[in-house]
């Protein structure tokens, strides 16, 4: 008997006028690792919620979900509640309370366990997810990865039998994000739990699970083994985006047979091809360094910070200690790095909003005391803020657009199907797509943008990638805060890296992802030491295919 069943499960929120989730039947077995994974809006967050009976959405249900063998609808409230545990995408919607081992506590309390049961099971948990350092600090303290890590623990403290989990690494640097995925594949792997998580990054979670879920318009397009979900996903252009990379430059590359999926297979994939080709042939292309005034022509910068130093409180450290950057106008900066390292301080800085103590800011050459009044943000700055749905003040997406103005043609993506659903209803994916058209619909000259890519799927972002470029064309400079590596090799004209409020590195995105190993994407782990500079999976599978056309003409082929 499977652990957990849907059978024919579909879902219509009010006033939708067709259904988020059509006719899904699949089953679980206790103890397998299920990655589900679809276009942005596909219906992944609606399914998920529908698992846990607290968080269900309003709407209308068909359809029968069960675990265990029982109906969930007739579990008892208890325990429906603590047997299936719930990850949300965004850390600090889930924390309640002030201290780390409160919040370990707070889910025990509430299922009414005796004092010396709390206190067995805080200390276990806290040993196996390494937080005793941290134990008793104040919550405020943590970074997003600690943040999430805590949430993971304390939800665990709970002994789920079945873990669901919402894009939980969407907000982590990509380390942070490597030891979640870690954590969550060591619990499945060494405890036998049931997890079932939703993730753009299939890069390290694909090869970890047991089968992929894939979903389309709310329909379930197939639930196999990873390597034949990934041929699945590669018929479908869309889908195909969100591929890890090796299997990407695999089907680039017109290769057949089953695809790689780690960077370890792809790196072997790279090495096999290149003893087949002289080394020469390849090239030894390396993005250029770039200047870091980003200076164009006689105009001033966009935004320049002079020796800026920040702090929140007057006796706490400095979160920015002497930051100096510039953005060109008609240039695509990012910004990265770790969790805590000052980037959407420097963006709060940057739109205005957080008065810095030293150092200066200016927009277009004027400091910020120049602008009066709010002529700051008219048709000049516009800050994309990394909780988009502080945005949103009205009932439907319609009256939204109508309230901004927004001009959805120069947008590559349609919100037209949306217009009667209510903005908190809609996935983070398209959530960040209707923030982005209200906030183009003020006509900044300086967009500054907090985790713009959170909740997209791999093809969301090229469209979105592409918005960004063509505003880049028009004048417009772009500022972006951003955990995405593979994004940021993709649109960025410089990229920057920030560490402990100060910047650590700058360069054009070849020299910058090719030189580091960590911040760094996918394709350049795998391609490193034998395509210098290749950082995007269609640099590699371009270059790749042109040393082998030249092998071919040297051979007289």
């Amino acid at each position: 008997m499977a652990f957990l069943e849907l059978e024919k499960v579909s879902f219509t929120y009010p006033g939708a006028a067709a259904p988020a989730i059509r006719e899904l039947s699949f089953s679980v077995e206790e103890g397998e690792l299920i990655v589900l994974t679809g276009a942005t809006g596909s219906g992944k967050s609606t399914l998920l919620r529908l698992l846990k009976r607290e968080l269900a959405p309003r709407g209308e249900r068909r359809g029968v979900i069960r675990l265990g063998g029982a109906d969930m609808e007739s579990l008892p409230p208890r325990e429906a509640a603590f047997s299936v545990g719930y990850v949300l995408q965004r850390p600090e919607e889930q924390i309640v309370t002030d201290k780390v081992w409160h919040e370990l506590c707070f889910g025990l309390e509430n299922m009414g366990l005796p004092r010396e049961e709390i206190a067995r099971r805080v200390a276990e948990t806290a040993s196996y997810f390494g937080i005793e350092s941290w134990y008793e600090l104040p919550v405020c303290q943590l970074s997003g990865g600690q943040k999430q890590l805590l949430n993971l623990a304390a939800v665990m403290a709970m002994q789920p039998r079945l873990l669901l989990l919402d894009e939980p690494t969407a907000q982590l640097d990509p380390i942070a994000a490597a030891d979640l995925i870690a954590t969550i594949h060591r619990l499945n792997r060494d405890m036998g739990l049931t997890v079932l998580v939703i993730e753009h990054r299939l890069e390290e979670l694909l090869p970890l699970c047991h089968r992929a879920l894939v979903l389309r318009e709310g329909q379930l397009l197939g639930c196999d083994s990873p390597a034949r979900a990934a041929a699945l996903m590669a018929s479908d252009p869309r889908l195909a985006e969100s591929l890890p990379s090796a299997a990407r430059m695999h089907h680039l590359l017109g290769l057949t047979g089953e695809c790689p999926l780690s960077v370890s297979q792809g790196r072997q994939l790279v090495q096999r091809w290149m003893e087949t080709v002289p080394l020469h042939a390849a090239g030894a292309e390396t993005g250029a360094a770039v200047s870091p005034t980003g200076g164009k022509g006689a105009l001033p910068p966009a935004l320049e910070l002079k020796q800026v130093y920040f702090r929140y409180e007057r006796t706490a450290q400095d979160v920015l200690r002497g930051v100096s950057l510039r953005a060109a106008q008609g240039e695509i900066l990012c910004l990265l790095g770790g969790n805590g390292s000052g980037k959407s301080t420097l963006l709060g800085a940057a739109a205005g909003l957080r008065r810095v103590q030293h150092g200066q800011v200016r927009i277009f050459g004027q400091k910020l005391s120049q602008y009066k009044g709010q002529s700051l943000y008219r048709e000049c700055v516009a800050l994309l803020p990394q909780d988009v749905e502080t945005l949103f003040l009205c009932d439907t997406v319609r009256e939204e657009l109508a309230r901004t103005g927004a001009d959805l043609s120069c947008l590559p993506f349609d919100l037209t199907l949306l217009p009667d659903r209510h903005p908190y209803d809609l996935s983070g994916g398209e959530k960040q797509l209707l923030a982005l058209a209200m906030v183009l619909a003020q006509k900044p000259r300086l967009l500054l943008m907090d985790e713009p890519t959170k909740g997209l799927d791999a093809c969301a972002k090229k469209q979105y990638a592409q918005a960004l470029k063509a505003l880049r064309v028009q004048g417009t400079a772009i500022v972006i805060v951003t955990h995405d590596a593979v994004f940021a090799a993709d649109c960025a004209d410089r990229c920057l890296l920030l560490f402990r409020g100060q910047v650590a590195a700058e360069d054009a995105p070849g020299v910058f992802f090719g030189t580091n190993l960590f911040y760094t994407t996918p394709i350049s782990r795998m391609t490193r030491g034998l395509l210098p500079g290749c950082v995007t999976v269609e640099e590699a599978a371009a270059r790749l295919g042109k040393a082998s056309s030249a092998a071919r003409k040297e051979g007289g082929v």
